[in-house]
């Protein structure tokens, strides 16, 4: 029988998934495309498909009670968005926004490269520690060994790439296909690159971690 940990544990895995696929990417369609049939504007219903994505940042909050430097980062680009939003009376400007803040946050990922520090340690942070003292002071403890510092950078260029070339290709498919067929593209392409990214991240991550431990290994061996 699972224990109350184990239960915790396997609901805060679960969870982001679901809150992906019913907030994230089913929410602004069905929204959307229920909005415009009781007779809403592109614009308008545009703007409320973005309560999904919305509410799904907030439940991640509250359930991890907290709010880390990549929940602000997010709860952050929303409001930006909302606000912004409230400027445009083109249902393909509107799209175009939430393309080029993409592509925007891909340029903060490449840019962050000459910080001391990359994005992707802190992220990883967040995701590697749970917000746990002791495990942040060893995640920040990694950052004296040369492999973990080419990791951290290596993974936050294959991000700012990434999130950059997806924004590139919705700009342009924004002026080739039909607004509702954007609405679409925009909830499910970000997504499946997203996941695509956690899937190489990880990869790319547990790979490091083996080479490390075998580079310790050896060190201790001579």
């Amino acid at each position: 029988m699972m224990s109350h940990d184990g239960g915790d544990a396997m609901l805060a895995k679960i969870l982001p998934w679901v809150s992906m696929a019913v907030l994230d990417i089913a929410a602004p369609i069905v929204i959307y495309d229920v909005a415009t049939d009781a007779g809403l504007a592109d614009v308008p219903a545009l703007l409320l498909s973005a309560i999904g994505p919305a509410l799904s940042t907030l439940l991640s909050v509250a359930v991890r009670r907290r709010v880390d430097e990549f929940s602000l980062f997010i709860l952050t680009l929303l409001a930006v968005g909302v606000i912004t939003s409230l400027f445009f009376d083109d249902p393909r400007l509107l799209l175009l926004k939430e393309s080029a803040v993409t592509g925007l946050v891909g340029l903060v990922f490449l840019g962050s490269l000459l910080a001391p520090r990359p994005v992707m340690f802190l992220f990883g942070r967040r995701f590697a520690t749970n917000g746990d003292p002791a495990r942040i002071a060893w995640w920040n403890g990694l950052w004296q060994y040369p492999g973990f510092r080419r990791t951290q950078r290596g993974l936050t260029v294959m991000w700012g790439l990434g999130l950059l070339g997806e924004a590139v290709v919705r700009i342009v498919l924004t002026y080739r296909l039909p607004v509702p067929t954007m609405v679409v593209v925009n909830a499910v392409v970000p997504a499946v690159v997203i996941g695509l990214l956690v899937v190489a991240t990880t990869v790319w991550g547990a790979a490091s971690a083996r080479a490390g431990r075998a580079r310790a290994a050896a060190a201790v061996s001579a």
